[in-house]
């Protein structure tokens, strides 16, 4: 059976397509749009990338499943006539032309069916008129997408994010080939004013007191957070409470007085300050509140989802304090991996939960987006400007790495979720801290963000505090870790001021090209680990298309790109890593290429 799922919601947006249990293609949105954290409407982009991918048309879709998301209004059915309705809404000066069906449910006490005109959805937009149109709830959807991807037959399964079907948490166990919903299920859309108890929210507005976006700069305030003291703690703490039920509690009536109160909280306060302080509560709270329903559920796994746990500091404070065997965080946390989420609830409906449960599998990697191989060599070769070095792909990046470049990892299929994890990856070498610097400025990104490190998955225990716990979260750069003591002087740029790192445990099988270029860097220096951060400038999307990699290069975002086939450099690279000299670029290039064919064979 043919599934097409995805996830429209106000930010975020993505698509997957499902052949029965398999995972064919897996999109967001923003890297066809080429607008980081893209949603308010139904991602047509991403749709129609995914059906490419798995080689179908919109007609051989047999089932659409979805969250309650964003919709154009012209498939709702409204108790007032349409034209009052629009005249009405124009008159107020708040004319939509989406509406959010979950927030429509919950206003109108209507289901899904009575309120969405499925027939005319499906029969617009060129689909079967027999397709089911099969809607989830969302915290089931980040929840059953954690859980799939595990071998577990004991798990608390736990979700935090801003809100979803009208609330902001879920706990969920798997115990005795049981899955219970303890907390966070459908109820909530009969609650017309739910709790506004988001810590996900109030971490949001943190960061736009600290001077950055909502729903955007989270990170950053992860990365700050190191920097400073939680100096305001306890003053957004008063607002908010662990209650004895295992649930986080507030005080806030609405999310205006939220916004408002921490607003007048970090008013005047650095963003150091506001970071330590906001990332302090939320680690209390929610370790607390993870604590409770481990030891109630005397369960030892945990899986998590939600966009609250893209903290990765806050999953480290989990896996290290919390007495749990492993911990596993769906790479696609946020609300992009609800589309892998709403097709698993679809597949769990249809076959029943023991059918469901004998069908997960441990995930291998997140390679789901289009494949460019077949085009990105001819794109880049016909650039201005840029010539393609003979010789090894291999032999020829590592020694670029190891003469101080940054070079552009783009082979393959394009990753899912929000971390680039080797096919749009850029790396350098580790052991020279100015990097840092350097390659911020040609990013446009923050000087405070620290880089993660990649490592082979023979080496990660005896760099990185790897354990039974974190190793398979580890493989997603899903958590922080230690580094331990004697690499730390020896790597500084992938290490934060808290001698901790954001790794991603590579194997051979997952990426041969990325793995053996850094196998070939460790065996020539001893130094079993290279930068991996995303190919992509500040406030822009990874890159994904040939045509964005090529621009890079070309821009000086990045010295050289490697591919299956060769390694790409600008002339003026070539000039700069290899000393080359002449009256005329084309013999500074000639000049470069000759040394690192000869550097390679040892002539």
């Amino acid at each position: 059976m043919k599934v097409l799922s995805f996830q429209s919601g106000l930010h975020d947006a993505s698509a997957a397509a499902f052949e029965d249990y398999r995972l064919v293609a897996a999109v967001q949105e923003e890297r066809l749009r080429r607008e980081k954290g893209w949603g308010d409407d139904v991602p047509w982009l991403a749709i129609d990338e995914v059906l490419r991918i798995a080689g179908w048309g919109r007609n051989d879709v047999d089932v659409i499943a979805t969250i309650r998301g964003v919709f154009p209004l012209h498939y709702f059915s409204f108790p007032l006539p349409r034209d009052l309705y629009y005249t009405v809404r124009k008159h107020v000066g708040r004319e939509r032309l989406n509406r959010d069906l979950s927030h429509a449910m919950i206003r109108s006490g209507a289901a899904e069916r009575r309120l969405l005109r499925a027939d005319r959805f499906l029969a617009e937009n060129g689909f079967r008129e027999d397709v089911e149109l099969h809607f989830v709830n969302h915290h089931e959807a980040h929840a059953l997408a954690a859980l799939f991807f595990t071998d577990w037959d004991d798990a608390l399964i736990y979700t935090a994010d801003g809100v979803g079907d009208n609330v902001s948490y879920s706990i969920r166990t798997l115990q005795g080939g049981e899955l219970k919903c303890l907390f966070g299920g459908d109820e909530w859309l009969k609650v017309p004013r739910a709790p506004k108890n988001s810590l996900a929210t109030a971490y949001g507005h943190a960061t736009t007191a600290a001077g950055f976006r909502m729903w955007r700069h989270e990170g950053k305030l992860t990365g700050l957070s190191a920097r400073g003291e939680p100096k305001l703690r306890d003053a957004l703490g008063r607002h908010f409470r662990l209650g004895p039920d295992g649930l986080i509690a507030c005080d806030f009536t609405s999310w205006r007085v939220m916004e408002k109160a921490i607003r007048t909280i970090c008013r005047g306060q650095n963003r150091e300050t506001i970071a330590a302080s906001i990332q302090q509560l939320v680690e209390d709270l929610i370790s607390g509140a993870v604590g409770y329903w481990l030891s109630r559920t005397k369960a030892k796994r945990l899986a998590l989802a939600g966009g609250l746990f893209a903290n990765v500091r806050l999953n480290r404070l989990l896996a290290e304090t919390l007495p749990i065997e492993e911990i596993f965080i769906f790479p696609a946390m946020g609300d992009d991996g609800l589309a892998v989420g709403a097709a698993l609830c679809y597949l769990r409906d249809r076959d029943g939960l023991g059918a469901w449960l004998r069908r997960r599998r441990r995930l291998d990697n997140v390679y789901f987006g289009q494949d460019f191989d077949s085009r990105i060599d001819a794109v880049l070769a016909d650039a201005p400007d840029v010539e393609r070095l003979p010789g090894d792909p291999v032999d020829l990046a590592t020694r670029l790495v190891e003469r101080g470049a940054a070079g552009a990892v783009f082979v393959g299929r394009m990753e899912y979720g929000p971390r680039a994890l080797g096919a749009r990856s850029i790396i350098a070498s580790p052991t020279d801290p100015t990097i840092n610097d350097r390659l911020n400025q040609r990013l446009s990104r923050s000087e405070f963000m620290p880089f993660a490190p990649y490592v082979l998955e023979e080496d990660a225990a005896r760099v990185f505090e790897i354990t039974p716990v974190n190793r398979y979260a580890a493989r997603f750069m899903t958590i922080t870790c230690a580094v331990r003591p004697e690499w730390r002087a020896r790597i500084p740029a992938v290490v934060h001021v808290d001698d901790t790192a954001r790794p991603q445990i590579i194997r051979d099988a997952d990426n041969p090209l990325f793995a053996a270029i850094l196998r070939r860097f460790r065996d020539r220096t001893g130094i079993p680990v290279l930068i991996n951060t995303s190919f992509n400038v500040h406030e822009e999307p990874i890159v994904n298309r040939p045509e964005e990699c090529r621009r890079a290069l070309i821009e000086g975002r990045v010295d050289f790109v490697v591919t299956q086939q060769a390694v790409y450099l600008t002339r003026r690279a070539m000039v700069e890593f290899h000393g080359a000299t002449g009256a005329e670029e084309k013999c500074a290039a000639a000049a470069a290429a000759a040394a690192l064919t000869a550097a390679e064979t040892g002539r």
